[in-house]
């Protein structure tokens, strides 16, 4: 039994959350200031660490509850034979001596040996790395993991659980390696150059401030403030966007195997899909026979009785058993049906039924037997109106269909007709597809049915424009050049083998396109894990859904239209989410290098900064995100961050150095003749927690007073401009737009205002004193209102003209 992978585990979700690298080093300064006595700041060090962590892991554990309830609702069902019945069980029900039944499309849930009399062809290339398929008979040993490609047998268990090959094989790693969208590997290059640029500044506000011979507890302080600046909660809030699609997506019928697969669909600039299974139903019916040469009603019974005849089914002999009701006639060799030959075989050795039939694709018998045109033109009619054609052929003589090294061979054959099958479209499938359409996602259909019949219900699924239809045989004699191209132009692919399909897919990756493929046999097992997303049928065969991103419930189209704008939705959050963090980020190393450099102090306290975190780098990234809408996104994201991020990071510590100098030397000069007492020493250190060892000299206490002034002063700005930019990230007037395009959305100005009056509850209260700020003298405030209107006007112009990308000759989305 394979653990579901639908989510982290547990222990994952409160190491990740609890123990991240930025949290330690914030455990640890916080230690260090209880150690030397200020337990209010490392109460508010720790807490805030503790508070994101302890909202990470119950969103956390609330999303991977529902989701990991759903797929174990929809994980496939394993067949055993007890008391000599077929019975479907859970895989983690499977005991050691079992006897399983392996069916074509099947993955092994366990290790176990072949103790049937039947052949299967193997695939172990998630095992071991190879791609030819490795015949399995009685006796021999097969692996969990692996799947089976044609044919059935039986197997009996001897390995399950924790001592089976692929459960021992993930303990160490994955079975495919989950791939990063274009948005995780922007975010994860963005944050890494963050932390380099946060060293480098921390190194040099370091140098400047061990000039001033500060105190352990300073020292500290400092060091918390650099370190926050990282914000673990960004991190939380990207891993609860991405669950909270999950949900969203699950709820709506879209099963999430991989946590980034929502947010991938948004990126899909190609959409490939099988056709039979996956476009269509999968409900095939017999239609009708076109006999050749032969009576129609002595075929329809050879055709009956060679499907009845066969060790193993698949969706086509079936639909032929339901509509030709035969007789089960002595076998002397049989090939089973795979994709890659595209045909099946049965010699027969009994008196009602004598010599060699074979049942497949024209193209690929074609060379076999001659064709007349009036039967060409019977098949072109059936696939013209959308009709699976398959031929129907035999050798009088042949008993045998394999050669010495047991490879399948065909004799010179005689065609006795062609024989027809219908299929449905699925529910939602021209909705689904015209919602791609109008995103710009390019549709392409591959399959192993006839082009004509693939182009023609490609049409009725609501495909636009005039349709190219190539052939698998046709590509086959292309050069990789015109391969390539092919895969490009042409829309509808038939007759395609499973390599062909994986040779596509790639084919389209190397052109730079984002490629998503669905599908459900195991025919589409290569493409779909070539794909930068593979999407499944929860009716598709269980090695299909095992590589697959997603999983479609009910095998419904429904979930697709909203897995696509949850997903846009994901990268605008995304978006929202880093814009501010950057901006607040990199102001506040910028107003750190420019304060330390003038020797005034330190912008922020460590409970300052714990403040900042709720008001500037908390709160207005979870209203954005939670606000954020669906669409495409316009041009880069790196492009569109750098022209929001660079002119409102400049303009910010700008603005914010010039308030916190005009407060610094304004409250100096006013503070010039202020003497220490002990009331005003009282109050001191009920504002910075701490008491003095000894009385400071009257020089110390105005400067401690003066910075503490000019911190308070800074705080407010800083609150007022991070409020502002949520604004700016969501427009609600065109007359803001231009950091980000008009939203016309009021509810990011709503919380604006709601942070905005809580921001002055705190101002007015006692709690102000335990955030270590300070009150300030009406005047301060109206000047900081005033500064923070003009940086709103200045900060406008600037980015509605780019300004700072012309200067620096930025090219940006």
């Amino acid at each position: 039994d394979i653990k579901l992978s639908t989510s982290r585990t547990y222990k994952d979700i409160i190491l990740t959350n609890v123990f991240n690298p930025v949290n330690v080093v914030l455990y640890v300064i916080g230690l260090g200031l209880f150690l030397v006595g200020d337990a209010r700041s490392a109460l508010a060090t720790v807490g805030l660490v503790v508070f994101n962590a302890v909202v990470g892991i119950v969103q956390e554990v609330r999303s991977k509850k529902q989701l990991d309830q759903i797929a174990l609702l929809a994980r496939a069902k394993v067949t055993v034979v007890r008391d000599g019945q077929e019975q479907q069980v859970d895989p983690a029900e499977v005991v050691l001596g079992d006897r399983l039944v392996i069916r074509a499309g099947d993955q092994i849930p366990v290790d176990g040996e072949v103790v049937g009399e039947g052949k299967m062809e193997i695939d172990e290339s998630a095992l071991t790395g190879e791609s030819d398929l490795v015949l399995k008979t009685s006796g021999d040993k097969v692996l969990s993991g692996s799947f089976c490609v044609t044919g059935a047998n039986h197997i009996e268990a001897t390995g399950v659980g924790e001592q089976s090959f692929a459960n021992k094989l993930t303990k160490d790693a994955r079975q495919f390696k989950l791939e990063q969208t274009p948005l995780q590997r922007e975010v994860s290059r963005l944050l890494r150059l963050l932390l380099l640029i946060i060293l480098f500044f921390g190194i040099l506000a370091v140098l400047a401030l061990f000039i001033l011979d500060l105190s352990a507890n300073t020292w500290l302080q400092v060091i918390a403030v650099i370190t926050g600046s990282v914000s673990a909660g960004l991190l939380t809030l990207i891993t609860l966007n991405y669950s909270w699609g999950a949900v969203q997506i699950a709820q709506k019928g879209g099963l999430v195997q991989q946590i980034n697969a929502i947010e991938s669909l948004s990126n899909v600039t190609v959409l490939c899909t099988d056709k039979t299974g996956t476009l269509t139903a999968n409900k095939i019916k017999y239609n009708d026979v076109y006999p050749v040469g032969v009576d129609k009603a002595d075929l329809e019974r050879q055709l009956a009785d060679f499907a009845a005849s066969a060790g193993s089914t698949n969706k086509t002999s079936e639909a032929i058993i339901e509509g030709l009701p035969g007789t089960k006639r002595n076998v002397s060799d049989e090939v089973p049906f795979s994709s890659a030959r595209k045909w099946s075989a049965l010699a027969f050795d009994d008196p009602a039924l004598k010599g060699a039939y074979v049942l497949g694709a024209l193209e690929m018998l074609q060379a076999h037997f001659s064709i007349a045109d009036q039967t060409l033109r019977q098949l072109q009619e059936w696939s013209n109106q959308g009709l699976r054609v398959l031929v129907f052929a035999h050798n009088p003589t042949v008993t045998h269909l394999h050669d010495e090294a047991d490879e399948p061979v065909l004799p010179p054959l005689t065609l006795l007709g062609v024989v027809s099958f219908s299929d449905e479209l699925r529910p939602h499938l021209e909705e689904t597809l015209g919602t791609f359409t109008t995103n710009g996602v390019k549709l392409k259909v591959i399959s192993g049915d006839n082009p004509q019949t693939v182009a023609a219900l490609a049409k009725q699924a609501g495909l636009p424009g005039d349709l190219q239809a190539v052939s698998g045989p046709e590509l086959a004699e292309m050069s990789p050049a015109e391969f390539k191209q092919t895969a490009i132009t042409a829309t509808v692919f038939g007759r395609i083998t499973p390599q062909q399909k994986e040779a596509l897919v790639e084919a389209l990756r190397e052109d730079g396109e984002y490629v998503a493929m669905m599908g459900d046999g195991v025919n589409d097992v290569l493409s779909l894990k070539k794909a930068n997303m593979g999407i499944a049928m929860e009716s598709g065969s269980t090695a299909t859904r095992s590589v697959a991103a997603m999983i479609l419930l009910g095998d419904s189209f429904e979930a697709m239209p909203h897995a696509l704008t949850e997903g846009q939705r994901i990268v605008n959050s995304i978006q929202n989410i880093l814009k501010l963090f950057m901006v607040t980020v990199f102001a506040l190393l910028l107003l750190i290098i420019g304060i330390s450099f003038l020797q005034l102090g330190f912008p922020f306290t460590t409970l300052q900064s714990t403040l900042l975190s709720f008001f500037a780098r908390g709160a207005p990234p979870l209203v954005l995100a939670m606000v954020a809408r669906p669409g495409r996104q316009q041009g880069s994201l790196l492009g569109n961050i750098i022209h929001y991020t660079l002119p409102a990071s400049f303009l910010i510590f700008f603005f914010g150095l010039l308030i916190y100098t005009g407060a610094f030397f304004a409250i100096q000069e006013n503070l010039s003749d202020v003497v220490v007492t002990p009331d005003s020493l009282a109050q001191m250190e009920r504002v910075v927690g701490v008491p003095f060892e000894e009385t400071p000299t009257d020089e110390a206490f105005r400067r401690l007073a003066t910075i503490l002034t000019a911190q308070s002063s800074l705080t407010v700005f800083f609150v007022l401009s991070g409020l502002m930019l949520m604004v700016f990230a969501e427009p609600p007037i065109k007359w803001l737009a231009g950091g980000a395009p008009y939203s016309g959305q009021w509810l990011a100005t709503i919380a604006a205002g709601v942070l905005l009056v809580a921001f002055i509850i705190v101002l007015n209260t006692r709690i102000s004193v335990f955030f270590q700020i300070v009150p300030l003298p009406p005047p301060f405030y109206l000047a900081i209102v005033v500064m923070t209107a003009i940086w709103v006007l200045i900060q406008r112009v600037v980015w509605r003209t780019n300004w700072l990308e012309r200067f620096l000759d930025l090219e940006v989305g």
